[in-house]
């Protein structure tokens, strides 16, 4: 694969930039392409761009706000409040997101060249998202061949791994501090370790410090 193009579906966000540096490590050439459809944070959008141009790849934003039409959500409205209530899916759940995403990016990819298609959905820690199901995955991998007769490969290197995995895999790709401290996870728009408050800050700070505690324990024997 070293010789070989990727994208990386990029938010700037903990799970995509570890994303970001899996694929730097796996292929030739990376580029990142972000979404803007409309979220509560432009910051979002200008953390990934920084990102990117700090790790020296290309960055494309796309305008999805038709997404924001389509379908409102605490994300990208904030007269909706960000909660989960029992046997629903959270309020920041976006319908066709995933899908219309990895569509873009498929045809993106295609006229960049590139065949293989990076991100950073998981099955392990999510709330529920139906569009971040391995199965899902594996679907639109078809969906994406068929439609252009394009051998595509989605790759979701975070598709089995708990939170406190990921931050593993970041520290064992070099990415550990850069991730904690570079990327927006948070809900609130606040970049690193986050607000503290909300759903993605709290899978966030529990993954992590179940890792440090784990690394701890491990430097310790």
């Amino acid at each position: 694969m070293k010789q070989q193009k990727a994208v990386v579906v990029f938010s700037g966000g903990q799970d995509s930039t570890t994303c970001l540096f899996w694929a730097k490590k796996q292929f030739g050439e990376v580029e990142t392409l972000t979404f803007d459809y409309g979220q509560r944070h432009k910051l979002e959008i200008e953390c990934a761009q920084s990102i990117a141009r700090e790790l020296g790849v290309k960055n494309t934003v796309l305008d999805m706000s038709l997404l924001n039409q389509l379908a409102p959500n605490a994300l990208t409205r904030t007269d909706i409040e960000i909660e989960q209530k029992a046997g629903e899916l959270p309020s920041t759940f976006v319908d066709g997101r995933n899908l219309l995403f990895l569509s873009f990016a498929g045809v993106y990819a295609k006229q960049a060249g590139a065949r293989h298609l990076v991100t950073g959905v998981c099955e392990t820690d999510f709330s529920g998202y139906p569009d971040c199901r391995d199965a899902f995955v594996k679907s639109m991998n078809v969906t994406l061949n068929l439609s252009m007769d394009y051998p595509f490969v989605i790759h979701t290197p975070l598709m089995w791994l708990s939170k406190a995995q990921t931050w593993k895999l970041a520290d064992e790709l070099g990415a550990f501090d850069y991730v904690r401290t570079k990327t927006l996870t948070c809900y609130n728009g606040v970049i690193g370790d986050g607000c503290g408050e909300c759903p993605a800050c709290r899978l966030r700070s529990h993954g992590l410090h179940t890792y440090l505690g784990e690394r701890e324990g491990a430097d310790a024997k």
